[in-house]
């Protein structure tokens, strides 16, 4: 591992778990990888002599803290500070915030340069995504059950039509778990042929609209004024194409007792995970929006070469990580992801790997990688290339630090080369953007929108992005 600066080498060599110093070897197998847990015997966070100076409580049920350094425009403060289960505080110190270098995605393991377009797709990219499946989110398993489609509901207004369709997925092998894929999809009325479709990405199972008030969209500490505007059903409809709303957690439950549950549980029929390279909740939602494909090129009135996703937060995760999984996605939009989608794993700034470590939503062995940041085989400017040549607009917000807005720009300018390799355009700079500034004029695309964690301020901005690609008249 490559040194730290000292201060940020302190810090995570007091996080680690007792017993596992940073040059103890690594365990070497599964029930080791597993049995990594949270850090005992930490003191309460009010005395926890690690919490940064000038903190104070600002969310005593979640156990958030604040150093008051940023406002919104209600003047609540947004810079949260939280302590990962193996002690580690939030950083937002620049100074300490990027001690390891980004992997370089043209670099084989072997250390041969990838010198062409060939060497990536039959080389170097399999190398990345085996790391990402094996290490990261996990493999989705060989042999998963089939899906059978029903519509259940259809119905017409304000000139477009809406149909409620369900996947219902075979649980013969093991009843106890029911997964199902719920897709709403709404087309325009007088389309005259196949149209294109952008997926988002929706928890609740329903269109997003503008933030209610007194439901702070995570992580803004308090509510900000919420964007106004046309919602993205509306705007969506409005270029002539279609919307469609993926609910990922009638595939697997967005919480770890889910894992014996949804498509995970059904696969182990009903059994823990138990193998390091098992999958979390980010590959079996990706896998459902693979199925919702399936599903699409199904439709007439799809135009399934025309397909595009979209996620905000854990869901801006699953969408950077479908669209690298699946061809399929002619264009991507990725909301202010964070850890695990677009924030370098690497980095010290707001959430950090030590966060996520155990999450349900990685691979079962991934918490290995809390304390060991630099251990990990691949990096979020990869995950960003593995979608390349395809388009991708990265975006992140002016009042959500959390997310790491600036690590997420430095992982779409590492992702470049890439980009150039296979003949797409890049970023076109290297410096941070100004708020509100978007960096469009490539394949790779990156805006830092005035506001909170939020995604739609930045939907115009991806239609227009989108349009190139997406935009032209139905193909026969």
């Amino acid at each position: 591992m490559k040194p730290l600066p000292k201060l940020g080498w302190l810090l995570l060599a007091l996080a680690l778990p007792a017993g596992r110093g940073a040059d103890a070897p690594q365990p070497d197998n599964a029930a080791a990888l597993l049995a990594v847990a949270p850090r005992s015997g930490l003191p309460p966070t009010a005395d926890d002599p690690l919490r940064p100076a000038h903190t104070r409580l600002l969310r005593p049920e979640r156990d958030i803290w604040t150093d008051d350094a940023g406002v919104d425009d209600n003047g609540n403060t947004y810079n949260q500070y939280s302590r990962s289960p193996l002690g580690t505080w939030s950083n937002y110190d620049e100074a300490i915030a990027s001690p390891f270098p980004l992997p370089d995605p043209l670099v084989m393991k072997d250390g041969r340069p990838v010198a062409d377009a060939e060497a990536w797709w039959k080389l170097r990219r399999p190398e990345v995504l085996g790391d990402f499946l094996g290490e990261v989110y996990g493999r989705i398993p060989a042999g998963t059950p089939s899906v059978t489609w029903e519509t259940t509901k259809s119905e017409t207004a304000a000139g477009a039509v809406t149909r409620t369709i369900v996947g219902h997925v075979d649980n013969s092998a093991y009843p106890g778990a029911t997964p199902e894929i719920h897709l709403t999809l709404t087309l325009p009325a007088n389309a005259t042929g196949p149209v294109p479709v952008i997926v988002t990405i929706e928890g609740s199972g329903g269109p997003r609209r503008a933030a209610p008030a007194g439901a702070p969209p995570t992580p803004t500490p308090r509510p900000a004024k919420p964007p106004v505007g046309p919602s993205p059903l509306q705007q969506v409809l409005a270029r002539g194409w279609g919307f469609a709303v993926f609910n990922p957690v009638s595939v697997q439950a967005d919480n770890s007792q889910g894992l014996t549950r949804g498509i995970i549980g059904l696969m182990n029929k009903g059994a823990p995970r138990s193998r390091p390279d098992e999958w979390g909740a980010l590959s079996a939602w990706a896998w459902g929006l693979s199925r919702a494909i399936d599903y699409l090129e199904t439709d007439k009135a799809v135009d399934a070469r025309r397909l595009g996703v979209e996620g905000h937060s854990r869901f801006g995760k699953t969408a950077l990580w479908a669209a690298a999984l699946d061809p399929r996605w002619a264009v991507a939009y990725v909301s202010c992801s964070g850890e695990g989608g677009a924030k370098p794993l690497r980095r010290n700034f707001g959430e950090t790997t030590d966060n996520i470590a155990g999450s349900h939503w990685m691979a079962a062995g991934f918490r290995r990688f809390g304390g060991h940041w630099n251990d990990i085989p691949v990096d979020a400017n990869e995950l960003i290339a593995l979608v390349a040549p395809r388009p991708v607009l990265v975006t992140g917000a002016t009042q959500d630090p959390w997310s790491d807005p600036r690590g997420e720009f430095m992982a779409a300018v590492g992702a470049g080369p890439v980009y150039r390799l296979l003949g797409a355009r890049d970023l076109g700079a290297t410096e941070m953007p100004a708020p509100d500034v978007a960096l469009v004029s490539g394949e790779l695309a990156y805006r830092f929108h005035v506001g909170p964690h939020f995604d739609l301020p930045d939907w115009p901005v991806f239609l227009d992005f989108a349009s190139r690609y997406i935009g032209e008249p139905a193909r026969n």
